[in-house]
């Protein structure tokens, strides 16, 4: 399906402007179409003026949708449709004419222009199924009667609200709870889920007839100043979205003035009870804190163990041994960067090009000034299940590279490469790591050797990541390790 940005380009004269201002307009009529019970499609003229383009489709939550078939995209001739040319060309609302069938179904079509800056940018086709037609509720009546007021508001440029940019996934709906207010804020209607909202913020009476500013103040928790400007705000006088918490309760409020002639003549106020969402956001931010300083600590005390160990190297007289603590030394760090970066996240996934450089600037100290480490492509983020394994496998392999890829004094480089590729499901790491020291001995297999590092590296690479590992001679010179993993956690 093309989208607005496409078919408002492709056929109409519309500016970039104009085309913002629909947008605004379909982020909002979602409110339009649950207060009408009825779809809505926008139409706008082509360029030439001699058809309509539909370029947006909205069906109603409350009621049964008109239209079984998408019809954006759909291109009717003027004329065709009577009340579009009037709304059009009036700029008025037009709801003359008997209803229409659609398979065997009645429908009441109306035309509200979409009035910019005293421009008409093209109309709102508002569709209603009349099969399920009944004698009217009160919560109905109200709907239609807000329903009317803001597609008055369409037709007079004054609705949307500019710069009032909604998210309609976390803004209350039409569903969720809704009040009525006239011009001073009095309550003249709320519906069912509204008044258990501010039952849950401790009202014991009714909403209607009250003044909803000074009710909502009072139920609030006292907070001096903000009372008033929070009592102002609740009774409708400009649009805006805000919260009341009590200890019993969190109320999330949406205001809208309604001026369909130019002149306030009330509001509308769409509220939810947003209680339960708010406690498990608020679960989730003590636990993600929680996880971090876990991570914070199991660093700390990483590196507790790294100094201790570092401590016992220097009073061990023996080469071999103090070499084996190194070693070890280095295999801790390695663990300890990855805790680090993930105790500063708010989820379990590290951006690994970091840890690679620190892994490459911890293996560097064995030999300082003589083999040079750098890095070339990218690691991405990664999941902590891959993340630390990786880490030490890329410590050993490095520590081995530096360690019995040279002879004493030389000089050298070892290059670090990555490559991630395949399917978002299947996607995968390549990950080389080439020297250009003196190379491997004749007949040596890594698969095969007894060296601690590299059965730390086999198994780490086959059992924990689920991937392979290679060494072989260099293409020219040195030797190359070649590890090909899956970028998601092995099970």
């Amino acid at each position: 399906m093309p989208s607005m940005n496409d078919l408002v380009r492709q056929h109409t004269a519309l500016g970039d402007s104009d085309l913002e201002w629909l947008h605004l307009l379909v982020s909002e009529w979602q409110l339009l179409s649950d207060l009408s019970f009825a779809d809505l499609v926008l139409w706008v003229p082509t360029r030439d003026g001699t058809r309509y383009v539909s370029v947006a489709q909205m069906r109603p939550n409350t009621g049964p949708t008109s239209y079984q078939d998408d019809m954006v995209g759909h291109l009717v001739p003027r004329g065709r449709r009577p009340m579009l040319d009037a709304a059009l060309d009036e700029g008025r609302i037009v709801r003359e004419g008997d209803p229409e069938w659609r398979e065997e179904v009645p429908v009441r079509v109306e035309s509200i222009p979409v009035r910019r800056e005293g421009r008409v940018l093209g109309v709102i086709a508002r569709n209603t199924n009349l099969l399920t037609v009944r004698t009217p509720s009160r919560l109905e009546l109200t709907y239609l009667q807000s329903a009317s007021d803001l597609a008055q508001m369409i037709a007079a440029g004054s609705f949307p609200f500019p710069n009032q940019q909604v998210d309609m996934d976390a803004s209350p709906r039409v569903g969720d709870g809704l009040i009525r207010l006239d011009a001073e804020g009095i309550v003249q209607y709320a519906s069912p889920n509204a008044l258990s909202a501010y039952h849950r913020l401790g009202l014991a009476a009714d909403l209607v007839g009250h003044h909803l500013g000074k009710t909502t103040a009072e139920l609030a928790p006292s907070r001096g100043p903000v009372d008033e400007a929070l009592a102002k705000v609740a009774s409708g006088w400009a649009p805006r979205e805000f919260e009341i918490e009590s200890p019993d309760g969190v109320i999330q409020l949406r205001a809208i003035p309604l001026k369909p002639k130019g002149t306030r003549v009330g509001s509308l106020v769409l509220l939810r009870d947003v209680t339960e969402l708010r406690r498990r956001e608020r679960e989730l931010i003590t636990k993600d804190a929680t996880i971090r300083e876990i991570h914070h600590r199991v660093k700390n005390n990483l590196q507790t163990v790294a100094a201790l160990l570092r401590l016992q190297a220097r009073r061990i007289e023996s080469d071999r041994g103090r070499e084996a603590l190194e070693e070890a030394v280095r295999r801790v760090g390695s663990i300890a960067i990855v805790h680090e970066t993930l105790s500063q996240n708010l989820d379990e996934r590290v951006e690994f090009d970091e840890i690679a450089d620190r892994v490459l600037a911890m293996v560097a100290e064995i030999s300082p000034g003589k083999v040079v480490g750098r890095r070339t492509g990218r690691f991405g983020i990664l999941d902590a299940e891959v993340a630390t394994p990786l880490s030490m496998v890329l410590t050993e392999i490095l520590q081995n590279a530096l360690e019995h890829g040279f002879r004493e004094g030389d000089r050298g480089t070892v290059e670090v490469s990555a490559v991630r590729g395949g399917s978002t499901k299947e996607a995968r790491l390549l990950v080389t790591v080439q020297d250009d020291g003196i190379g491997l001995p004749e007949g040596f297999d890594p698969h095969r050797s007894g060296n601690l590092g590299l059965q730390i590296v086999r198994t780490l690479v086959e059992g924990e990541l689920g991937g392979t590992f290679d060494m072989v001679r260099a293409p020219e010179r040195g030797t190359q390790v070649v590890l090909d993993i899956p970028v998601v956690p092995h099970k």
